[in-house]
């Protein structure tokens, strides 16, 4: 894929506490690969599903205290990509700002809708419980979305329509994830391509 006019959408972040260590490097014009591991199965899946909807290359390094459980990785995995997301993209200059889907996977629907715009929120209203999804903590679905979106900036709503299956609910959230940040950072074209997506010239 051809680079941008303004050069390559690419970051690198690294993050380390006393209970992980998180290197990051982020692509957003890339073939939709995703290398590496968190530690956490279920959540690799995840990660390779919207790498593969959004077309962004995602290389990661980490570890962290998963003898006590996962949330402290998947929490600060997404600062590491909410702060890389907002690297890659710079000003946003030329960028269409906002992306939406609604995405079914079998029975569950879900309808994601997110907006580049510096000012992070997240309505998630999704019903999946605290229990298990494979080796994942399913609460820790939203506090994964939560960092990304503190960190990144952006304001996403996520709001289950339909779904039984915990699986088919979370693979749909983050398959819509990915398509929604596809259509939110590409270049726009036209006369006014150049421009930052706001009215007020800053976002």
């Amino acid at each position: 894929m051809a680079e941008p006019a303004s050069g390559p959408r690419v970051a690198e972040v690294q993050r380390e506490t006393k209970e992980t260590q998180v290197r990051l490097r982020l692509s957003l014009d890339g073939d939709g690969t995703f290398r590496g591991s968190t530690g956490v199965g279920f959540m690799d899946h995840m990660l390779e599903l919207f790498c593969a909807h959004a077309w962004v290359d995602l290389e990661i390094e980490m570890s962290g205290d998963l003898q006590v459980d996962a949330h402290h990785s998947l929490e600060d995995l997404g600062i590491c990509l909410g702060q890389a997301l907002r690297k890659a993209w710079g000003d946003k200059r030329g960028l269409a700002r906002y992306g939406w889907c609604l995405l079914p996977m079998d029975e569950a629907l879900i309808l994601l809708a997110l907006d580049l715009s510096s000012r992070p929120y997240l309505s998630f209203e999704v019903s999946l419980g605290a229990g298990r999804i494979g080796d994942l903590d399913a609460e820790l679905i939203e506090e994964f979305l939560r960092a990304l979106t503190n960190q990144g900036g952006i304001t996403l709503h996520v709001r289950q329509l339909a779904g039984k299956n915990s699986h088919h609910i979370a693979e749909a959230i983050f398959k819509g994830l990915g398509r929604c940040l596809r259509q939110a950072v590409a270049l726009e074209v036209g006369p006014g391509a150049d421009r930052i997506p706001s009215t007020k010239g800053v976002l």
